[in-house]
């Protein structure tokens, strides 16, 4: 079976489009995130975004992955806009997307507010979650963590009910032999960012990770390129990559940045898997390779 490539990028933070913040939001958490705006504008910019996505498509990846915070203040005219934005990069059975905690910053209800984002959330045209996406060798299980959260807090949740199904999808016989890749917004390692920023319950995750297995975990949300492991069963050890802005020029957080997660099936069974780090190097214009490194691989 031929390598199977997939595309990871992160945080995006698509600049808010006219009407993104109303009056009545001076009431809610979207005033503090766009008092933030101001700053962060100068760091997540549209011509960089837009190069790395065209270096993303000049490598042609099989499936690409986006672990949230598409907007800024989660309002409906950015999820709106940030719609349209997906249905701009391709086919959305070629996209995975899961929302970060910028995506349900305030507001009330729950996946439901995704619902225009469904056919890039999964196959069954819902926002719900966990959804279990096949492509090719790969079982892609898409987690959401976005919750919205109290001032100055960017804290995720998965809750019981997503970690039961989780559980239940990892368990599947159906996946046994597939790649099993997991993906969600906060990483789910200690230490990658700070209390307030952290998942509430990485501790359960982490749990059911350790009964049932995956071969990769996936995220966003620190904004820097962090490779990280977490224990699977029997003493095997999962890999845990996070990317860094898609947007961000160089600042104090890592500029823009994507990863090309190359999985190469084995004739005796299990996989290999390599990671290409494109993204800016300062000094240097336009996107390039940084790097090249091997994942622990899952053997027959």
């Amino acid at each position: 079976m031929p390598i199977y490539r997939i595309a990871h990028l992160s945080d995006p933070h698509l600049p808010p489009p006219r009407g993104a913040f109303g009056w009545k939001d001076v009431f809610t958490k979207r005033l503090l995130s766009r008092i933030a705006w101001r700053k962060k504008r100068k760091v997540h910019r549209p011509e960089v975004l837009e190069a790395l996505v065209a270096d993303l498509k000049a490598a042609s990846p099989d499936h690409v992955v986006i672990s949230g915070d598409l907007t800024n203040f989660a309002s409906r005219t950015e999820i709106s806009a940030a719609t349209r934005w997906l249905e701009s990069l391709g086919a959305p059975a070629d996209f995975t997307v899961s929302p970060g905690n910028h995506d349900a910053l305030a507001g009330v209800g729950g996946h439901e507010r995704f619902a225009s984002w469904a056919p890039w959330l999964g196959d069954t045209g819902e926002a719900s979650f966990p959804q279990v996406r096949v492509r090719g060798p790969v079982a892609i299980f898409n987690l959401c963590s976005a919750v919205p959260t109290a001032p100055h807090l960017a804290t995720g949740r998965l809750g019981p009910e997503q970690l039961q199904k989780l559980d239940a999808a990892l368990a599947d016989p159906a996946h046994a032999d597939r790649f099993r890749l997991v993906v969600l917004h906060h990483p789910p390692h200690e230490g990658a960012v700070s209390k307030r920023k952290s998942l509430d319950d990485r501790e359960a995750l982490r749990e059911v990770l350790a009964r049932r297995g995956a071969d990769l975990v996936l995220h966003g949300h620190a904004h820097e390129a962090l490779l990280g492991a977490l224990r699977g069963p029997d003493g095997a050890s999962i890999p845990v990559l996070g990317v860094p802005s898609a947007s961000a020029r160089p600042s104090r957080h890592a500029p823009a940045r994507w990863h090309a997660i190359e999985i190469e099936p084995q004739p005796a069974g299990g996989f290999q898997t390599r990671v290409v780090a494109r993204g800016i190097e300062p000094g240097r214009e336009g996107l390039s390779e940084l790097g090249r490194f091997s994942l622990s691989s899952r053997q027959a």
